[in-house]
This record gives C-alpha cells, sequence and structure tokens, in this order.
C-alpha cells in the first residue's frame, strides 16, 4: 500500500471515528442528567405551555423507521431547552442519524425560540414559533411538510449530508386546556433559504392524563402520572401547489409517563396513512429539568467575579 493511500485511510477513519463520537454524545447527553420535567406526551404537535423562567430542560428523542426498499435507520435528537422568559422558550437542538449497512453521521443543529403572543390564559392561547435550520441528510422527523416522503431517505448519507439545507420555519401554534385535555393545533410554514417554494404543513394533538385527582401517596404508577392520546401530522404541499395528494399523513398514539423523581419517558408508535409516508415508526423520548438552572449560572460567576 502507497503512503498516499495509507493517509487516505487514516484521514477516512478519524471522520468515521470523530461522527461516531458525536452519535455517542448526543446519546449520552440524552441520558446523563439527573433532575426534573413535566413533559407533554407530543413529538411533533406543540402546545401553548412554555419553559419555567430560568429553567433548563434536557431531552433526547430517537426516532426509527424503515423506507420500503431501503435500509432501517435510528436517528437521534438532542434538545436543550430554556426558558427566558414567562413569554419566551429558546431551544437548541443537535442532531445525528445511523443507518442500516451505511455510517453514523452528525446531521446539524436547529434554534427556535416560542412568544407567547397574549400576555394572559385565555380559552384558545396562540404561539409564535420561529426556527432556523442548517442540517443534511437529517432524519429525525421532527416535522412533515410539503411533499415529504419516505422516498428521501433513499438516498445514501455519503451523498445526502453534501446537501445542506439552511431553512427557516414558523408555525402558529393555538393550545387549549379544558377539564384535563389539552387540545393542540399547528400551522406550519418551512422556507428553504436557497430560493424554494414555501412548504406547508400541519399538525392537531389532543391528550389528557388517566386521572385527574392526585393520590394521597406519592407512587411510580399512579394513573395521574400518565397522559395519553393522539396526534396527526402531514404536509399541505408548497405555496406552487397547496394540496394533499401525494403527501405525507400519520396518525400516532402518545404516552407520558411523568415519574415522581423527576424523570419523563415518553414513547409513540405512528403509522402512516399515505403510500408517501412511511408504514410505521416509532420515536421515544426521555427528558429531564434543571430547576433555576439560569439563577445557578448567574450565581456561579457571580462567586468568580467576586474572587
Amino acid at each position: 500500500m502507497t503512503t498516499l493511500n495509507k493517509r487516505s485511510n487514516r484521514i477516512h477513519k478519524t471522520k468515521l471515528s470523530f461522527q461516531y463520537f458525536i452519535a455517542v454524545f448526543l446519546v449520552w447527553m440524552g441520558s446523563a442528567a439527573m433532575v426534573r420535567a413535566q413533559e407533554g406526551p407530543y413529538f411533533v404537535t406543540y402546545d401553548q405551555h412554555m419553559e419555567e423562567p430560568g429553567n433548563l430542560e434536557v431531552e433526547f428523542e430517537p426516532t426509527t423507521a424503515k423506507p420500503q426498499g431501503g435500509d432501517r435507520f435510528l436517528s437521534g435528537l438532542t434538545e436543550f431547552e430554556y426558558g427566558t422568559a414567562a413569554w419566551w422558550t429558546t431551544e437548541f437542538y443537535l442532531e445525528g442519524q445511523m443507518t442500516r449497512n451505511e455510517n453514523t453521521i452528525f446531521t446539524g443543529f436547529r434554534v427556535e425560540n416560542r412568544f407567547h403572543i397574549l400576555p394572559s390564559v385565555h380559552w384558545i392561547n396562540p404561539v409564535l414559533y420561529l426556527e432556523y435550520e442548517d442540517t443534511a441528510a437529517d432524519k429525525a422527523l421532527k416535522e412533515v411538510v410539503g411533499f415529504d416522503s419516505q422516498d428521501d431517505s433513499l438516498v445514501p448519507n455519503g451523498i445526502a449530508r453534501r446537501n445542506i439545507e439552511r431553512e427557516v420555519e414558523t408555525k402558529l401554534i393555538f393550545g387549549s386546556d379544558y377539564k384535563g385535555w389539552n387540545i393542540s393545533e399547528n400551522l406550519i410554514g418551512e422556507k428553504n433559504l436557497a430560493g424554494d417554494p414555501w412548504e406547508f404543513g400541519y399538525a392537531f394533538g389532543v391528550n389528557r392524563p388517566l386521572a385527574l385527582a392526585a393520590s394521597s401517596e406519592a407512587c411510580n404508577f399512579c394513573r395521574e402520572n400518565f397522559r395519553a392520546g393522539i396526534e396527526f401530522y402531514g404536509g399541505l404541499g408548497t405555496s406552487k401547489i397547496f394540496t394533499l395528494n401525494q403527501t405525507s399523513q400519520y396518525a400516532a398514539p402518545v404516552v407520558a409517563w411523568n415519574l415522581p423523581d423527576g424523570m419523563t419517558l415518553r414513547v409513540s408508535p405512528g403509522f402512516g396513512l399515505t403510500h408517501d409516508a412511511y408504514g410505521f415508526l416509532l420515536r421515544l423520548g426521555v427528558s429531564y429539568e434543571f430547576e433555576g438552572f439560569g439563577r445557578k449560572v448567574q450565581l456561579l460567576f457571580h462567586s468568580r467575579r467576586d474572587q
């Protein structure tokens, strides 16, 4: 083997090792925290509830699916959600994925902000959502817009990762709480900054706890610790062709288990309702919350400044 070939192999191995490290890091970050969260069950639909000011929530969401004629993949999305103010929540995402018979890669990041439009609680509570995405070969399926299809994941990672997508995503979120029920509707618009037309989608979800009254004693399996419901989501075409034809549509039961010690576990089996959708996909979620994170960071910096 020539010196040039040996050097190329070392560079290739280094790249694969770095990609593997990123993927392992994403998984580790989702399971390393030991704090409290009270998370709703939705994976795609957003409700009107915001993160408590000063709190930091860390969540890991793996998703797996298999397209027709393709290999199964496992994506990993790690989320850092911070309560900037009572009316403003900021989130930062890191993403990665691994596909059978291919390599493991880091696929990019997202930054989102959600803003309460009205200052007080109403029967219907509107929230404005703004997000910037910088991704390539993304398979997190965090939303479905336009003519997104299971065929998109048939492109090999080595080719798909060259197509970096820088996009702006907007959502208008409507959420209501009534007698324990949460009802949420999302209207989604996404624009590729390279000049493609606007893509549209939607998400709709309902859920409620299995019991409204709290038990007299703390327990892991109390019915009030579980929330169950269903969400529907899919594409609505583009600004040029607004339609349901040749779009992906899904129905997905959702369940969340809020443990008394602070951990929240979520699961959602999703079922494709159209030919362009994955026949089945499975989403899991584990989240924790750092209470008073912002205040603790401020105290840390003040103490160092005083030294």
